[in-house]
């Protein structure tokens, strides 16, 4: 576990770097789970799936990405996930580091009505200028990643409904859970606490939601 307590230290030093812009999140691709969170912004928790299994790691791999993700609350992430070895050159830990890019966003959008410039889309998920073989590694990483489907099932339920998020009355936030049972996620482990932590409410609302929802179907 030496590695593992330098690569948290490494953790902290980013976060504290950057903070309160990125987030340091670190895997065991051992036991396929989040052994660490630094300045968490996510709202994951340590002990959470990685679902990183079917990747593959070749000798060849040490840094995937840039890539963009979108959070809970509809912002856009820049990361970047840097594959950590041990002695043997055996993979063993995945550190991915999560940059808000909301502020940068909104000076680029001012720059751009201001110079002229075109704005340029963003596309959640997809790697910034990567060949087709790491390309198909990222997509990898969020072929099973429920926290990412459920952020992008939230907001595209907002925009249909002309909703924010921090505006959801309690109503609308039972029919935000209903919404989201309808769509199949809360398939994956822990997915009830994420969701709950995500709308502000407690864990058992969330639960009675579901089983009012579940027993009337």
């Amino acid at each position: 576990m030496e590695n593992f307590n330098n690569y948290k230290s490494m953790a902290d030093g980013v976060a504290a770097l950057m903070h309160p812009h990125a987030e340091v999140v670190i895997h065991d691709l051992k036991t396929q789970e989040i052994v660490y969170l630094a300045n968490n912004y996510s709202n994951r928790e340590i002990g959470s799936p990685s679902h990183m299994d079917e990747v593959e790691f070749t000798g060849g791999d040490r840094v995937l990405g840039p890539y963009r993700k979108v959070n809970w609350d509809g912002k856009i992430l820049k990361s970047i996930s840097v594959v950590m070895r041990n002695s043997n050159d055996q993979a063993e830990a995945m550190i991915c580091i999560n940059l808000d890019m909301s502020e940068m966003n909104r000076m680029h959008q001012v720059l751009g009505m201001m110079l002229g410039a075109p704005e340029e889309g963003l596309k959640e998920g997809k790697p910034e200028e990567n060949n087709g073989k790491q390309s198909e590694k990222v997509d990898a990483l969020f072929r099973d990643d429920w926290h990412e489907r459920i952020n992008i099932s939230i907001q595209d339920w907002l925009k249909e409904n002309g909703l924010s998020l921090q505006a959801l009355g309690r109503s609308q936030k039972r029919d935000l859970v209903i919404a989201l049972e309808t769509k199949g996620a809360f398939q994956g482990q822990g997915s009830a606490n994420y969701v709950a932590r995500c709308l502000g409410l407690g864990r058992a609302t969330v639960y009675k939601y579901l089983k009012e929802q579940r027993g009337s179907a």
